[in-house]
């Protein structure tokens, strides 16, 4: 597989859409655009691309799940992920989750609300015990739970420090220059993608 290939894999793996897949290439290479670009700046993205959580050997794209409510699923469970308290971010892990919730056996089944609700609150749950995620603050942010996410993240980082130096941590681990720029749930992700990666590395210190 060429880099190039190798760049496109990684988008879809990340989930990332035209705009955010631009603007990471913009901030490595300068190019809003992978067309013509020679192999060391293709390793710059990829090297980027792995830093936001790309697994460039696990040989196959992340398919999304499908299901009405599997999107959202997916989400909490890669929150606890960053998080470092789901220890498994493959969907099959997921997957045994949500029937030991619902005794459904795949999102696909999950037609009705009240069965997604067993799932995702049990999730919501768990991410706010264990994980200290406080689902009841900025409410100006609605829908966007990353900012919930990764603020919990920065208090696990740092427990004295982390709110107070919010911002700073997230535009920085985010690649983005101003708190408005985070507009949408996709705007947090890379932000939490490193988040994620840092609290693995610390527990893997510890």
């Amino acid at each position: 597989m060429t880099a190039l290939a190798k760049i496109h894999v990684a988008k879809k793996q990340l989930g990332l859409d035209d705009d955010s897949y631009r603007d990471v290439l913009e901030r490595t290479v300068g190019h809003r655009t992978a067309k013509g670009l020679t192999e060391a700046q293709c390793g710059k993205v990829l090297e980027e691309m792995n830093r936001l959580g790309f697994k460039s050997s696990s040989g196959a794209l992340r398919k999304a799940l499908e299901g009405r409510f599997a999107k959202k699923l997916q989400a909490l469970w890669i929150a606890g992920w960053n998080l470092g308290i789901v220890r498994n971010r493959d969907d099959h892990a997921l997957l045994a989750f949500v029937k030991r919730q619902t005794g459904l056996d795949h999102t696909r089944f999950l037609h009705h609300p009240e069965d997604a609700a067993k799932a995702i609150e049990a999730l919501k749950a768990w991410l706010a015990r264990d994980g200290g995620v406080d689902w009841g603050k900025w409410k100006d942010w609605e829908p966007d739970n990353g900012c919930r996410i990764a603020m919990a993240q920065c208090l696990r980082l740092d427990s004295e420090n982390g709110a107070r130096d919010f911002w700073p941590t997230v535009c920085k681990a985010g690649g983005i220059s101003a708190p408005n720029q985070f507009k949408s749930e996709r705007d947090w992700q890379a932000a939490m993608n490193e988040l994620g990666r840092r609290i693995r590395a610390a527990e893997k210190a510890a």
